[in-house]
Protein backbone atom coordinates (compact mmCIF):
# COMPACT_ATOMS: atom_id res chain seq x y z
CA UNK A 1 0.00 0.00 0.00
CA UNK A 2 2.85 2.40 0.83
CA UNK A 3 4.38 1.67 -2.58
CA UNK A 4 1.04 2.33 -4.29
CA UNK A 5 0.64 5.67 -2.56
CA UNK A 6 3.97 6.83 -4.01
CA UNK A 7 2.93 5.68 -7.49
CA UNK A 8 1.60 8.32 -9.90
CA UNK A 9 -0.32 5.71 -11.92
CA UNK A 10 -2.07 4.54 -8.77
CA UNK A 11 -3.33 8.06 -8.13
CA UNK A 12 -4.04 8.64 -11.82
CA UNK A 13 -6.29 5.55 -11.85
CA UNK A 14 -8.04 6.78 -8.72
CA UNK A 15 -8.58 10.25 -10.19
CA UNK A 16 -9.78 9.01 -13.59
CA UNK A 17 -11.97 6.21 -12.27
CA UNK A 18 -10.13 3.12 -13.56
CA UNK A 19 -10.08 -0.07 -11.52
CA UNK A 20 -6.33 -0.56 -11.79
CA UNK A 21 -3.10 1.29 -12.52
CA UNK A 22 -2.54 -1.48 -15.09
CA UNK A 23 -5.09 0.28 -17.32
CA UNK A 24 -2.36 2.69 -18.44
CA UNK A 25 -0.14 -0.19 -19.55
CA UNK A 26 -2.74 -1.20 -22.12
CA UNK A 27 -3.23 2.40 -23.25
CA UNK A 28 0.55 2.68 -23.78
CA UNK A 29 0.87 -0.70 -25.51
CA UNK A 30 -1.96 0.20 -27.85
CA UNK A 31 -0.56 3.65 -28.58
CA UNK A 32 2.75 2.03 -29.60
CA UNK A 33 1.52 -1.06 -31.45
CA UNK A 34 -2.13 -0.38 -32.42
CA UNK A 35 -3.38 -3.74 -31.20
CA UNK A 36 -7.02 -2.76 -30.61
CA UNK A 37 -8.93 -0.80 -33.22
CA UNK A 38 -12.41 0.66 -33.28
CA UNK A 39 -15.07 -2.01 -33.57
CA UNK A 40 -12.80 -4.91 -32.64
CA UNK A 41 -14.04 -7.89 -30.66
CA UNK A 42 -11.66 -8.29 -27.71
CA UNK A 43 -11.20 -11.18 -25.26
CA UNK A 44 -9.26 -10.52 -22.05
CA UNK A 45 -7.83 -13.63 -20.35
CA UNK A 46 -7.26 -13.50 -16.59
CA UNK A 47 -9.18 -10.25 -16.64
CA UNK A 48 -9.92 -9.58 -12.93
CA UNK A 49 -10.28 -6.98 -11.51
CA UNK A 50 -11.16 -5.51 -14.92
CA UNK A 51 -8.77 -2.62 -15.58
CA UNK A 52 -7.89 -3.87 -19.06
CA UNK A 53 -11.56 -4.61 -19.82
CA UNK A 54 -12.43 -0.95 -19.20
CA UNK A 55 -9.69 0.21 -21.55
CA UNK A 56 -10.50 -2.36 -24.25
CA UNK A 57 -14.14 -1.26 -24.22
CA UNK A 58 -13.16 2.40 -24.37
CA UNK A 59 -10.83 1.88 -27.34
CA UNK A 60 -12.85 -0.58 -29.40
CA UNK A 61 -16.43 0.26 -28.53
CA UNK A 62 -17.17 -3.26 -29.78
CA UNK A 63 -17.82 -6.55 -28.04
CA UNK A 64 -15.49 -7.15 -25.08
CA UNK A 65 -15.37 -10.39 -23.07
CA UNK A 66 -13.43 -11.00 -19.86
CA UNK A 67 -12.47 -14.46 -18.57
CA UNK A 68 -11.17 -15.23 -15.08
CA UNK A 69 -11.32 -17.90 -12.40
CA UNK A 70 -12.79 -15.17 -10.16
CA UNK A 71 -16.03 -13.30 -10.70
CA UNK A 72 -15.48 -9.83 -12.17
CA UNK A 73 -17.61 -6.95 -10.92
CA UNK A 74 -19.92 -5.72 -13.71
CA UNK A 75 -18.62 -3.24 -16.31
CA UNK A 76 -21.11 -1.56 -18.60
CA UNK A 77 -21.03 -3.08 -22.08
CA UNK A 78 -18.65 -5.89 -21.08
CA UNK A 79 -19.54 -9.59 -20.79
CA UNK A 80 -17.66 -11.85 -18.39
CA UNK A 81 -17.11 -15.57 -17.90
CA UNK A 82 -16.00 -17.39 -14.76
CA UNK A 83 -13.83 -20.19 -16.13
CA UNK A 84 -10.45 -21.80 -16.74
CA UNK A 85 -8.86 -20.78 -20.06
CA UNK A 86 -7.42 -24.29 -20.49
CA UNK A 87 -10.92 -25.82 -20.42
CA UNK A 88 -12.82 -26.68 -23.62
CA UNK A 89 -15.99 -25.68 -21.79
CA UNK A 90 -14.61 -22.14 -21.34
CA UNK A 91 -13.56 -21.96 -25.00
CA UNK A 92 -17.13 -22.92 -25.97
CA UNK A 93 -18.54 -20.16 -23.74
CA UNK A 94 -16.20 -17.62 -25.36
CA UNK A 95 -17.41 -18.56 -28.84
CA UNK A 96 -21.01 -18.30 -27.65
CA UNK A 97 -20.34 -14.64 -26.78
CA UNK A 98 -18.02 -13.53 -29.61
CA UNK A 99 -19.59 -15.57 -32.40
CA UNK A 100 -18.28 -18.40 -34.53
CA UNK A 101 -15.83 -16.11 -36.34
CA UNK A 102 -13.78 -15.61 -33.19
CA UNK A 103 -12.03 -12.58 -31.68
CA UNK A 104 -10.04 -9.82 -33.38
CA UNK A 105 -7.79 -9.39 -30.33
CA UNK A 106 -6.79 -11.50 -27.32
CA UNK A 107 -5.09 -9.77 -24.39
CA UNK A 108 -3.73 -11.14 -21.11
CA UNK A 109 -2.27 -9.23 -18.16
CA UNK A 110 -2.54 -12.18 -15.78
CA UNK A 111 0.27 -13.19 -13.44
CA UNK A 112 0.70 -16.12 -11.05
CA UNK A 113 0.69 -15.55 -7.31
CA UNK A 114 4.33 -14.87 -6.50
CA UNK A 115 6.23 -17.03 -4.03
CA UNK A 116 9.46 -15.02 -3.87
CA UNK A 117 11.42 -17.87 -5.48
CA UNK A 118 12.34 -16.27 -8.78
CA UNK A 119 13.03 -19.43 -10.81
CA UNK A 120 9.76 -20.97 -9.66
CA UNK A 121 7.78 -17.78 -10.31
CA UNK A 122 9.31 -17.38 -13.77
CA UNK A 123 8.43 -20.97 -14.68
CA UNK A 124 4.84 -20.46 -13.49
CA UNK A 125 4.62 -17.22 -15.49
CA UNK A 126 5.76 -18.98 -18.67
CA UNK A 127 3.26 -21.78 -18.06
CA UNK A 128 0.48 -19.20 -17.72
CA UNK A 129 1.52 -17.33 -20.87
CA UNK A 130 1.64 -20.58 -22.84
CA UNK A 131 -1.91 -21.32 -21.69
CA UNK A 132 -2.91 -17.84 -22.88
CA UNK A 133 -1.22 -18.41 -26.25
CA UNK A 134 -2.92 -21.80 -26.64
CA UNK A 135 -6.30 -20.22 -25.89
CA UNK A 136 -5.60 -17.33 -28.30
CA UNK A 137 -4.78 -19.79 -31.11
CA UNK A 138 -8.21 -21.39 -30.65
CA UNK A 139 -10.29 -18.20 -30.61
CA UNK A 140 -8.44 -15.64 -32.78
CA UNK A 141 -9.59 -14.74 -36.25
CA UNK A 142 -7.01 -15.03 -39.06
CA UNK A 143 -4.69 -11.98 -38.85
CA UNK A 144 -5.89 -11.24 -35.29
CA UNK A 145 -3.64 -9.71 -32.60
CA UNK A 146 -2.32 -10.93 -29.23
CA UNK A 147 -0.75 -9.29 -26.15
CA UNK A 148 0.46 -11.14 -23.07
CA UNK A 149 2.48 -10.28 -19.97
CA UNK A 150 5.62 -12.33 -19.33
CA UNK A 151 8.22 -12.31 -16.56
CA UNK A 152 11.72 -12.18 -17.99
CA UNK A 153 14.04 -15.11 -17.35
CA UNK A 154 15.84 -17.98 -19.02
CA UNK A 155 12.67 -19.37 -20.67
CA UNK A 156 11.58 -16.05 -22.13
CA UNK A 157 13.31 -16.42 -25.51
CA UNK A 158 11.86 -19.86 -26.14
CA UNK A 159 8.37 -18.48 -25.46
CA UNK A 160 9.08 -15.57 -27.81
CA UNK A 161 9.97 -18.08 -30.53
CA UNK A 162 6.63 -19.84 -29.97
CA UNK A 163 4.82 -16.57 -30.55
CA UNK A 164 6.93 -15.91 -33.67
CA UNK A 165 5.78 -19.26 -35.05
CA UNK A 166 2.19 -18.07 -34.90
CA UNK A 167 2.26 -14.35 -35.79
CA UNK A 168 3.71 -12.31 -38.64
CA UNK A 169 4.91 -9.43 -36.42
CA UNK A 170 6.29 -10.04 -32.91
CA UNK A 171 7.84 -7.55 -30.49
CA UNK A 172 8.52 -7.30 -26.77
CA UNK A 173 7.63 -4.01 -25.12
CA UNK A 174 7.85 -2.47 -21.66
CA UNK A 175 5.31 0.34 -21.15
CA UNK A 176 6.23 3.31 -18.96
CA UNK A 177 3.43 2.37 -16.55
CA UNK A 178 5.30 -0.81 -15.57
CA UNK A 179 7.12 -0.33 -12.28
CA UNK A 180 10.86 0.21 -12.76
CA UNK A 181 11.73 -2.68 -10.43
CA UNK A 182 9.40 -5.11 -12.20
CA UNK A 183 10.71 -7.89 -14.45
CA UNK A 184 7.47 -7.94 -16.43
CA UNK A 185 7.48 -7.34 -20.17
CA UNK A 186 4.73 -7.62 -22.76
CA UNK A 187 4.91 -9.76 -25.88
CA UNK A 188 2.95 -8.37 -28.82
CA UNK A 189 1.95 -10.65 -31.70
CA UNK A 190 0.18 -9.19 -34.74
CA UNK A 191 -1.49 -10.93 -37.70
CA UNK A 192 -2.21 -14.44 -36.45
CA UNK A 193 -1.09 -17.07 -38.94
CA UNK A 194 -3.43 -19.82 -40.03
CA UNK A 195 -1.03 -21.23 -42.63
CA UNK A 196 -0.56 -25.04 -42.77
CA UNK A 197 3.18 -24.67 -42.10
CA UNK A 198 5.56 -22.90 -39.72
CA UNK A 199 9.12 -21.59 -39.62
CA UNK A 200 11.79 -24.33 -39.78
CA UNK A 201 9.41 -26.92 -41.25
CA UNK A 202 11.12 -29.01 -43.95
CA UNK A 203 9.61 -30.41 -47.17
CA UNK A 204 10.73 -32.32 -50.27
CA UNK A 205 9.42 -30.49 -53.34
CA UNK A 206 9.78 -30.29 -57.11
CA UNK A 207 9.91 -26.79 -58.60
CA UNK A 208 7.14 -26.68 -61.21
CA UNK A 209 6.62 -22.91 -61.49
CA UNK A 210 8.62 -19.69 -61.30
CA UNK A 211 7.24 -16.51 -59.75
CA UNK A 212 7.41 -13.07 -61.38
CA UNK A 213 10.69 -12.34 -59.57
CA UNK A 214 12.28 -15.57 -60.81
CA UNK A 215 11.99 -17.44 -57.53
CA UNK A 216 10.62 -20.94 -57.55
CA UNK A 217 7.01 -21.32 -56.42
CA UNK A 218 5.49 -24.48 -54.97
CA UNK A 219 2.16 -25.29 -53.34
CA UNK A 220 2.13 -27.02 -49.94
CA UNK A 221 -1.43 -27.86 -48.87
CA UNK A 222 -2.62 -25.17 -51.32
CA UNK A 223 -0.32 -22.59 -49.66
CA UNK A 224 2.24 -20.78 -51.85
CA UNK A 225 5.91 -21.08 -50.89
CA UNK A 226 8.62 -19.10 -52.72
CA UNK A 227 12.07 -20.70 -53.01
CA UNK A 228 15.19 -18.73 -54.00
CA UNK A 229 18.00 -20.02 -56.20
CA UNK A 230 16.20 -22.83 -58.00
CA UNK A 231 15.24 -23.69 -61.57
CA UNK A 232 12.27 -25.42 -63.12
CA UNK A 233 12.36 -29.16 -62.49
CA UNK A 234 14.72 -29.01 -59.49
CA UNK A 235 13.91 -31.64 -56.86
CA UNK A 236 15.03 -30.24 -53.51
CA UNK A 237 14.54 -30.31 -49.76
CA UNK A 238 13.51 -26.89 -48.46
CA UNK A 239 13.30 -25.25 -45.04
CA UNK A 240 10.67 -22.60 -44.29
CA UNK A 241 12.32 -19.31 -43.30
CA UNK A 242 9.42 -16.90 -42.95
CA UNK A 243 5.63 -17.22 -43.04
CA UNK A 244 3.20 -14.48 -44.06
CA UNK A 245 -0.61 -14.60 -43.99
CA UNK A 246 -0.86 -15.63 -47.67
CA UNK A 247 2.55 -17.07 -48.59
CA UNK A 248 5.92 -18.17 -47.20
CA UNK A 249 9.62 -18.06 -48.08
CA UNK A 250 11.98 -21.03 -47.98
CA UNK A 251 15.63 -21.88 -48.68
CA UNK A 252 17.14 -25.00 -50.24
CA UNK A 253 18.97 -27.16 -47.73
CA UNK A 254 19.80 -30.05 -50.05
CA UNK A 255 19.33 -31.32 -53.60
CA UNK A 256 17.48 -34.57 -54.05
CA UNK A 257 17.98 -37.20 -56.72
Amino acid sequence: MARDRRDKYYWKAKDEGYRSRASYKLFQINSKHHIINEGDTVVDLGAAPGGWLEVAKEISGGRVVGVDLRKISPIEGVETIVGDITSDRTIKKIFELVGAGGADVVICDAAPNLSGNWSYDHARSIDLTRSALSCAKKILKPSGHFVVKVFQGDMFNSFLDEVRDNFTFVRSYSPKASRSQSAEIYVVGKKFLTAPLRRNDEFDVTIEKLGSSGDGAVLIDDFVVFVKGVELGDHVRIKIQDVKPNFAFAEVISELK
